[in-house]
């Protein structure tokens, strides 16, 4: 299915709910990379941590270091890992993590509060950087994947400082994750935040991800998904 957006989207995404969990989410990693990760380079990108109430100095180095449950992303065994902080960014000469970002072969974005993300996606210059990275996999769990939509629904917002629920708008659909994996995302609270959310959007659970490669959308999925064409009832959850 293909999309369309102001905003041309040239990095490669894969953008999951829970990271990479399944071989076939794996797969579509691999293919997005264009070699095996063994080979890859990333930098991992743990700042949406720092804007959520529940997240913290311990989950924080669980993602970077690639402790469960963040092993998912951090621990699938890349050539060279990397830690790149963007409230950092703005006392960091440009040049110096400009050179980090264009070397690495994917960026590996974290969860946490997706508007504190997007804050410091503007303020740390990363968000002007992204068209240029032609050959970059994003790879976004939660709020690393949230971030890059138009909007994340006022369900999801947690960072006091939030001016409002956009977000950078990459690409034109929204993204309700972590279904049935909590008490409060059910298909019902999905259904809910979808039809006010004003645009396409889809709910994923942590078997499933979204491949968006020059503006086409992919499902890659051994798990639950469902598809609101416009802020609607879609039918029934696939899997």
């Amino acid at each position: 299915m293909d999309v369309h957006h102001e905003n041309e989207v040239t990095v490669k995404l894969l953008l999951t709910s829970g990271g990479i969990t399944n071989p076939t989410i794996h797969e579509a990693l691999v293919d997005l990379l264009g070699k095996p990760v063994e080979q890859a380079s990333a930098l991992c990108i743990p700042t949406a941590q720092w804007g959520h109430p529940v997240c913290g100095p311990a989950s924080a180095r669980a993602f970077v270091a690639g402790q469960p449950p963040s092993g998912s992303m951090t621990g699938l065994g890349w050539a060279s890992l990397g830690l790149l902080e963007l409230t950092a960014l703005p006392t960091v000469d440009r040049d110096r993590w400009v050179g980090w970002v264009r070397e690495a072969d994917a960026l590996l974005v974290d969860g946490g509060d997706a508007t504190y993300l997007h804050h410091w996606l503007r303020a740390s210059g990363l968000a002007d950087l992204l068209p240029e990275l032609t050959d970059t996999v994003w790879v976004g769990v939660s709020a690393g994947s949230m971030v890059l939509t138009p909007r994340i629904g006022d369900l999801f917002v947690e960072w006091s400082g939030a001016p409002d629920d956009r977000t950078l708008g990459l690409v034109d659909f929204s993204l309700f994750p972590h279904l049935d994996a909590f008490p409060t995302n059910t298909v019902a609270a999905a259904e809910e935040w979808a039809a006010d959310i004003g645009g396409p959007a889809y709910a994923i659970d942590e078997q499933t991800a979204l491949r968006v490669v020059d503006g086409r959308v992919d499902v890659v999925s051994e798990g639950r998904w469902r598809r609101f064409p416009s802020g609607q009832d879609a039918g029934d959850v696939r899997s």
